[in-house]
């Protein structure tokens, strides 16, 4: 990270995370082909975004449907275990921050059109994708604004709105991982509404894991886009922990979500989990 701020989250992740995590190259003409045939599908799937924002029976599973297309037009397949994703109305849901690729496996799994907060040079990034998805930028450089951003997600959560938030402020390379900071778990708390916590990991298709889909620091979308298209396979495992009731502190519902996506038993909270 480039900020010099010490109370912003910041990354310890660099190019030799991503260098740790890969696998070993193809021959020349078959990543060639490999990327002809993703890139090629990835445009044709680019060209129908605009039909997501067309209202239209079952518009959800549609949308469902067409992270998973994306996923597979980069060369991604994705597996869900665990509880069943239950489709409620106003959930926050919270991850574990690897990559732009996120959000759309959590898309892929979730029934509803998800909405993100994001640093605003990756909104610009994404394009008009990230309009469709109704991204709401959190600028890192003035986090005054920082109560604004939980007020809109509050209040998109008591409308109904599923929300996607990842506590841990920045992209980590999947190998290691940072804490969950609870400010965005406020917004549940204010809403009263539950939080699901999913834990998401990236493996190689032999089952190693992967940082493939690592966007960290300052690497470009498209440094990003032509990592992921020339592996073989990633392949995302999105595991589903137990939806968890928002409580009255937003530091105790952090380390309870946080918990539950690392996967320690002992830093669970204090039996405000529903079991799925």
């Amino acid at each position: 990270m480039t900020a010099d701020n010490s109370w912003l989250p910041r990354a310890s992740c660099d190019a030799s995370c991503i260098s740790t995590g890969a696998a070993a190259a193809d021959q020349p003409v078959v990543v060639a082909w490999r990327v002809a045939m993703r890139a090629t599908f990835a445009v044709l799937m680019l060209s129908a975004t605009p039909l997501l924002a067309i209202p239209m029976p079952g518009r959800s599973h549609i949308q469902r449907g067409y992270c998973r297309l994306m996923l597979r037009c980069l060369g991604v397949r994705i597996t869900v275990s665990g509880g069943p994703i239950r489709n409620l109305k106003g959930v926050l849901v919270v991850s574990g921050h690897v990559s732009w690729v996120d959000i759309f496996a959590i898309g892929a799994g979730h029934a509803r059109l998800v909405r993100c907060p994001c640093r605003p040079r990756r909104v610009a990034a994404l394009g008009i994708l990230a309009r469709l998805m109704k991204v709401i930028p959190i600028d890192r450089a003035n986090l005054r604004r920082l109560p604004d951003v939980v007020g809109t997600i509050a209040a998109r959560l008591r409308s109904g709105q599923t929300v996607v938030a990842f506590p841990e402020g920045t992209t980590w390379c999947g190998l290691a991982y940072g804490a969950f900071r609870p400010a965005m778990f406020q917004a549940a708390v204010d809403a009263g509404r539950p939080v699901q916590p999913l834990r998401l990991s990236y493996h190689h298709r032999d089952g190693r894991p992967s940082t493939v889909a690592a966007y960290i620091g300052d690497v470009t979308l498209f440094a990003s886009i032509r990592r992921l298209v020339t592996a073989r396979r990633t392949v995302i495992h999105v595991q589903v922990q137990s939806l968890q009731l928002p409580g009255t502190s937003r530091r105790d519902l952090a380390a309870r979500c946080e918990a539950a996506v690392r996967g320690d038993v002992s830093r669970q909270g204090h039996g405000h989990a529903l079991v799925a």
